[in-house]
């Protein structure tokens, strides 16, 4: 056995795996912020960062770091990463209805806009993602697909979360259906619901690279 392969094998045994950098990407307003508070409270007592009904509210990739979880008899410390929202086109007027205008709007939208940026870099230094999509919309998308395809290039794990299931209109299944080929985990962000799931998942299918 390689002195590689006796490593990993130890840190199987003793039921700890190294750090990984875990990425949360998606879709603006699927839940990814959610998720990382719910996460990250869950075994650091803090929060990562505001969510909000208006678009693109993470503009920045937010951090929380050293986040261990101890779930099932294994251990996995990761740095929890919460991308901006990805789209396609991102238009200051859009946030005329939330009341954000003039220059307000303009500077949101370039931060917006770089914040995508920001996100897809981000790519060659994630070990593992959770592509995070809402369960009361169409799954298929172009962003989803880009974003699954980019990470099967990469080779990077992917665990695909679909979230908001406590809403009355929400069908998982379309998620399950449309991406049969990818682990998929069916939660709420916001009322934690089959969040162990979701934990049993990351250490399962996690991994450093």
């Amino acid at each position: 056995m390689k002195l590689n392969g006796i490593f990993d094998w130890l840190i199987d045994f003793f039921g700890m795996r190294k750090s990984i950098r875990l990425g949360i990407y998606g879709s603006v307003n699927v839940g990814k912020t959610t998720l990382a508070n719910r996460i990250a409270y869950d075994w650091t007592g803090e929060e990562v960062g505001i969510v909000s009904e208006v678009p693109h509210e993470t503009r920045f990739v937010q951090k929380k770091e050293k986040v261990v979880i101890n779930h099932g008899g294994k251990k996995i410390s990761i740095n929890l990463l919460d991308m901006p929202g990805l789209s396609t086109r991102i238009d200051y007027k859009e946030f005329f209805k939330y009341g954000i205008k003039g220059k307000k709007a303009k500077d949101r939208a370039k931060e917006a806009t770089q914040g995508v940026i920001e996100a897809i870099k981000w790519l060659n230094n994630v070990d593992t993602v959770l592509a995070v999509m809402d369960c009361t919309k169409d799954p298929l998308t172009q962003i989803n697909a880009t974003l699954l395809g980019n990470l099967e290039a990469k080779k990077i794990p992917v665990i695909i979360v679909a979230n908001k299931i406590d809403l009355k209109n929400s069908k998982p299944q379309n998620i399950r259906e449309t991406f049969s080929q990818y682990p998929v985990i069916e939660i709420s962000g916001l009322t934690g619901k089959n969040i162990d799931k979701l934990y049993d998942a990351i250490t399962k299918y996690s991994k450093g690279r």
